[in-house]
């Protein structure tokens, strides 16, 4: 059977082109602390030089200057994910990437492995991130004293992004987590995070095990992760597994089978594509990986951290560190949607009475979209309105491989956050066109049941 090859072809847009909107977008913040210094391209006064320079190694700079926050480590040895000489073996570009050495992008440009998994497909090593499991009949009511979701009412099998706050109502760490049954939750934390998410959520658990809570947890060091995403995703892993996926829906769950591999698989991704991460063995995670580019006939490809990143921002999704920090609330950074209704009505939850005080008032400031001319806005960009007055700040902007033009999120005053706002974007100091617009700024493609 031959998988079909569908060459990505873009319309062109307008700054009032403003793709639907979708409930699953994560979110950035406003301040001088989160800031990554990304420095402009080109200094070409030629309409067109901007994307010309970004066709090449300018959007390798740009995506590199806005992980750079997460590249930097201290004295110790990076650690490597099971993949790693297999990246080396398949050209991967390693660069250094929270404590992990983590291929930035192979042989296909930046932008042409963001096209193509958009169009075909790309196989993402994201092992680097911490998955965990709690077990026990109190997981659930322990793990909802920490995130805004409401897990209770979650189905077996199904899950939803959350997020871990403090108790300023900021957020610790963003996290897709998974009922797997009653008393299993399976959860994956960012690489950068996970420190300061095992020591929070085992201080308190401790806390809770000594009022008689019956919970404890399990690190799945012994497993890898991958990130299967793009169109041709659930075709090609279909040829891998016994399991009919065609039945399971964006943000379920299963564990199965996969290449004679014991798998938890997770339909859910950080592209804005239908797609899924796969926990496998540590042992056969290479093995597993062959398998899928051996089955997709070459049209998946691996793709790194660079397109990785090209794609959240193009899908509307946060990179924590970056977009998404401790002194940011859920509500600021547009992710009510997750805090269940539930504990919008109890809390229960760090910092509660800060976020129903805001979801009852309005928040401050609002993470927004924009479309930009000129050089591509970069990190910590001034974001003025028409009379030059600062409005907000830029958290993360780039040029879109697929949309052909800049794009940008950060945080704005509230008021001056719906579509079709102007504004002005300063990048080295000069102001350039800005409009509000929806996000995500590539229409999303997740897997849903019929209606």
């Amino acid at each position: 059977m031959h998988l079909p090859i569908t060459p990505f072809r873009t319309k062109k847009t307008t700054n009032k082109h403003q793709p639907r909107s979708n409930k699953y977008i994560s979110s950035p913040f406003f301040t001088p602390a989160l800031s990554l210094s990304l420095n402009s391209h080109s200094h070409s006064r030629s309409p067109h030089s901007h994307t010309q320079t970004m066709r090449g190694g300018g959007l390798l700079l740009s995506v590199t200057r806005r992980l750079s926050r997460h590249f930097a480590t201290d004295s110790a040895p990076l650690k490597k994910t099971p993949l790693y000489d297999f990246h080396v073996a398949n050209g991967g570009k390693m660069v250094p990437f929270a404590g992990w050495s983590m291929p930035i992008q192979y042989a296909d440009s930046i932008m042409d492995s963001t096209v193509n998994c958009r169009a075909n497909g790309g196989l993402f090593d994201v092992a680097h991130m911490c998955g965990l499991s709690l077990y026990g009949r109190d997981s659930v009511p322990f793990l909802e004293t920490l995130v805004i979701a409401d897990l209770a009412g979650l189905k077996p099998g199904t899950g939803s992004l959350t997020v871990f706050t403090n108790e300023n109502g900021g957020a610790i760490d963003d996290s897709v987590v998974t009922k797997v049954k009653d008393d299993h939750i399976y959860l994956v934390v960012n690489a950068g995070c996970r420190d300061k998410d095992l020591a929070h959520i085992g201080a308190h658990l401790e806390s809770f095990k000594k009022k008689g809570g019956d919970v404890s947890w399990h690190i799945h060091d012994e497993r890898a992760l991958l990130a299967l995403q793009g169109p041709l995703a659930a075709l090609t892993l279909q040829f891998l597994t016994k399991d009919d996926l065609s039945t399971m829906y964006f943000g379920e769950f299963k564990m199965l089978d996969i290449n004679g591999f014991a798998c938890y698989l997770t339909r859910t991704g950080y592209t804005g594509e239908d797609g899924f991460e796969i926990s496998v063995p540590a042992e056969n995670a290479v093995d597993l990986a062959k398998a899928i580019l051996e089955k997709s006939e070459g049209k998946v490809r691996l793709t790194g951290l660079g397109a990785r990143d090209s794609l959240r921002l193009e899908a509307g999704l946060c990179l924590y560190g970056n977009d998404m920090e401790q002194h940011i609330t859920p509500v600021e950074a547009g992710l009510s949607w997750a805090i269940g209704k539930r504990r919008k009505a109890e809390g229960g939850f760090l910092g509660a009475q800060v976020i129903l005080k805001q979801l009852e008032e309005g928040p401050k400031i609002r993470r927004v979209g924009f479309f930009s001319q000129g050089p591509p806005a970069r990190s910590h960009s001034e974001i003025a309105d028409a009379s030059g007055e600062k409005i907000g700040e830029v958290t993360s902007g780039g040029f879109s491989p697929c949309l052909k033009k800049n794009i940008a999120m950060g945080y704005v005053k509230s008021g001056l956050h719906k579509p079709g706002t102007e504004a002005k974007i300063l990048v080295r100091g000069k102001p350039y066109d800005a409009v509000v617009t929806k996000m995500p700024f590539v229409p999303t493609k997740y897997y849903k049941p019929p209606k």
